[in-house]
């Protein structure tokens, strides 16, 4: 089989620690030059966006130099540029360092900011930030927790080690421990493994169960509880999007401050840092792909329903 040469490397520096937005040109196609399929391809930047940013020479080809609003299509052919970015509300939460070598860094990731740029959360997340914070502008992300979930990330300093990391992932050899805080119900008997289909389709915002071969596997265990609420240890043995707040719902128990299950609420206006969801990844178990070191880390957070109540709903 034929490898697939690696692109270039990229004329431009990062920018608040994001990287350029890289396109390679399609193989096949009509335009007569690379800004029409620029425009194209970026319809949704609206009108004028692309032909400003070729009148600026902000547009790099593989050389350094500023590509031509003229310049003809070439298959194959890579360009660079930044996006201009819209304000973010800066999540104004530390973001914690636990352990950093040269080879890892491990953080403790507070509510609400993303690990990596999607959407709309582009510079306030956790990469970019520490990019900056640290001056590592090839630190890389190993795996990711969504933006309402709080604690341990992990993240590689050498581009050529990120594999190695990733991998751990992927072949279930990280274990993982997650704390909640959700309703009590007596009646349902914990601990439990809740096992089930999930799917989560692109553009739709909540996950959801099907019928089928499990993709999702969950071990659920009471710690504690007062008052109507439970505090649980939550360890999945796989990791689809969203699972242990599927899985919490699906036990009538959804995890408290979740805008998407069981009812997808509306959404929240910037800046709303109110009630955060009450998950934490708590704990990362691994051994060191590179060194044969043991890790265990640990977060310090605390979650602020169980702690207080009262102060979290009425936030």
């Amino acid at each position: 089989m034929r490898r697939r040469a690696n692109p270039p490397p990229s004329p431009l520096p990062q920018r608040d620690g994001v990287d350029p937005v890289r396109v390679r040109l399609p193989g096949e196609g009509d335009w007569a030059t690379v800004r029409e399929h620029l425009v194209e391809r970026l319809r949704g930047a609206g009108a004028g966006v692309v032909e400003g940013m070729f009148a600026a020479g902000r547009v790099l080809g593989v050389d350094g130099e500023p590509v031509a609003a003229d310049a003809a299509y070439v298959p194959g052919m890579y360009v660079w540029f930044h996006r201009e970015l819209p304000y973010e509300v800066p999540v104004p939460f530390p973001l914690e360092v636990v352990h950093r070598d040269e080879h890892l860094v491990i953080v403790d990731k507070p509510h609400f900011l993303a690990t990596m740029p999607r959407g709309s959360h582009v510079t306030e997340t956790a990469v970019a930030r520490l990019r900056r914070e640290l001056g590592v502008p090839q630190l890389g992300v190993a795996h990711r927790l969504d933006r309402l979930t709080a604690g341990l990330l992990m993240f590689t300093v050498r581009p050529e080690e990120r594999g190695a990391y990733q991998t751990l992932f992927r072949d279930r050899r990280v274990r993982k421990e997650y704390e909640a805080v959700a309703p009590y119900d007596a009646s349902l008997a914990l601990p439990r493994t809740v096992r089930s289909r999930i799917v989560k389709e692109r553009g739709v915002l909540a996950a959801y169960e099907v019928e089928g071969e499990p993709n999702a596997v969950s071990h659920v265990e009471l710690i504690d509880r007062k008052a109507g609420l439970g505090w649980y240890r939550l360890t999945p043995t796989t990791g689809q999007t969203h699972q242990l707040r599927v899985h919490m719902n699906t036990l009538g128990v959804p995890i408290l401050g979740d805008p998407l299950y069981p009812e997808v609420a509306p959404p929240v206006p910037a800046g709303d840092f109110r009630r955060p969801l009450q998950l934490l990844a708590r704990s990362l178990e691994f051994t060191d792909p590179v060194t044969g070191v043991e890790h265990r880390f640990r977060s310090t957070r605390v979650l602020e329903a169980w702690a207080a109540y009262d102060d979290w709903a009425g936030q």
